[in-house]
């Protein structure tokens, strides 16, 4: 039965907006970029022909206009799969939610979602100043075990992934999901590498990097870059491509995820121009969404 859902759990707020992200349903495009950082909104709209809508609260900026005649929607979650979780499950009732009446509307609308993202890879022959698509993705975080999804998993691979690895079972269990494959061709082309990402949950220790503090696996993305699957190594790291995976398939939204490859670990070199990198994939992704067929 659609029964409407109470105040507290949909929460909205007394302009009737959503309750994190402050944006009403006539507020967002049904395509959708997501950036880290509430500066790159900035980045990208600065492309757009007008814009209609400009909000933020906390670190949730979102930006809605034309480019070259296609409506799309920028957002910055933060960094952390932990803010996916409510930029996801926001962006999703905001169109698949009616807020007067609190019921799960009778029709679905899919979004499309771009995350546009930076990124380090883990194999010494892979380039900095690169882009990566993320056609697979382990995540390290814990996101995807709080909702029923061993469906959208592939377990067998994380569990090979476990025992490859000799992972610690105080961590939390490895999930592996992919990309929409028909969303995600259009973003392949000869100047972008296909990747296995890795999502971890934190920028120092979880990903081997040593300030102060020791780790306690000090071989991990060794580890990490000699597991194959299918022939694919594990390509490079970041914080929120399993979570945008992850939940994208299960509340029905095409994802994929590009990465501009700014760091290369295994050879401990970072790139010289990493704004430019940045912003000549924002102007690749743009262009190939007015690719993208509904």
């Amino acid at each position: 039965m659609n029964k409407p859902i109470a105040e507290s759990e949909l929460i909205i707020n007394e302009d009737g907006s959503i309750y994190h992200l402050n944006l009403l349903p006539t507020d967002i495009a049904t395509t959708i970029i997501t950036v880290g950082d509430p500066d790159r909104v900035s980045s990208v709209t600065q492309h757009f022909d007008s814009i209609r809508v400009s909000k933020q609260k906390r670190e949730f900026k979102a930006e809605t206009g034309l480019y070259k005649g296609k409506e799309i929607t920028v957002i910055s979650t933060g960094i952390g799969t932990d803010n996916i979780d409510i930029v996801f499950n926001e962006l999703d009732a905001l169109v698949n939610i009616d807020f007067e009446t609190r019921r799960i509307k009778e029709t679905h609308t899919s979004l499309d979602i771009i995350r546009i993202g930076t990124s380090g890879t883990i194999q010494s022959n892979i380039p900095i100043d690169s882009f990566l698509i993320s056609e697979l993705v382990i995540g390290f975080d814990s996101l995807l075990h709080f909702y029923k999804s061993d469906a959208i998993q592939n377990l067998k691979v994380a569990q090979a992934f476990i025992e490859h690895t000799n992972w610690d079972s105080r961590k939390s269990h490895p999930y592996i999901v992919t990309c929409n494959s028909d969303l995600g061709t259009y973003f392949k082309s000869d100047q972008v590498i296909n990747g296995f990402t890795a999502t971890n949950v934190g920028f120092y220790g979880p990903q081997s990097r040593t300030l102060r503090l020791q780790i306690k696996d000090t071989e991990l993305n060794e580890k990490l870059a000699s597991f194959s699957y299918k022939g694919m190594q594990v390509t490079n790291l970041e914080m929120e491509t399993s979570g945008i995976y992850g939940m994208a398939k299960l509340l029905g939204h095409r994802a994929v995820s590009l990465n501009a490859i700014l760091a290369n670990r295994a050879t401990g070199t970072f790139s010289a121009e990493p704004n430019q990198i940045v912003n000549d994939l924002i102007a690749y992704c743009l262009d190939k969404i007015l690719t993208i067929k509904t």
